[in-house]
């Protein structure tokens, strides 16, 4: 089954919630609310370290875990995860796919605060390249049917031809 619509552009560009989305908005750091704030700053950055972050766009109340690749060196790169930037900031982004559209999450949140602001962008190198899957994909489906429709199509005309010897042979036996 493909991960991604057909149009994923079209989509982005016409959906509701991607276009608010789209608009950088008010976020917050969503993990451990039932701890003490000085806990959740220390295991905000040890998740985020870790390839990890819960944040929520405060507007639509829309949660995200977002993730970030390790390097060789099993660390974030900065590309995702940057907290030397801006003193008392760390700077984010995420790759993903929402609702069938490939996405790019960046943001930033506020080290002390854990708020911050974000927004979405259309993804088009990993869109191409999911497009591409998806097209390989429903060719490779398209080809099975095509496939089990012509076993089906041989069983069929084997069994009429078994069907029309045993009813010839079932005539020369009567005679």
């Amino acid at each position: 089954m493909p991960r991604v619509v057909a149009e994923q552009r079209h989509k982005f560009e016409n959906d509701d919630l991607f276009r608010k989305m789209s608009r950088e908005t008010e976020i917050k750091y969503t993990g451990y609310r039932d701890r003490s704030h000085e806990e959740r700053i220390v295991r905000f950055q040890t998740e985020a370290r870790d390839g990890q972050a819960t944040v929520a766009f405060v507007s639509s109340g829309t949660n995200f875990t977002l993730q970030f690749p390790k390097g060789e060196d099993g660390t974030v790169p900065k590309e995702y995860l940057d907290f030397d930037r801006e003193p008392g900031k760390v700077f984010i982004k995420s790759r993903f796919i929402m609702n069938g559209v490939c996405v790019v999450w960046k943001g930033w949140l506020d080290l002390q605060r854990l708020d911050g602001a974000g927004y979405l962008e259309f993804d088009e190198d990993k869109a191409k390249s999911e497009d591409k899957v998806m097209r390989e994909t429903l060719e490779q489906a398209k080809r099975r049917v095509a496939e089990f429709e012509e076993r089906q199509r041989q069983w069929r005309e084997e069994q009429q031809r078994k069907e029309s010897e045993a009813s010839s042979h079932h005539r020369i036996n009567y005679r």
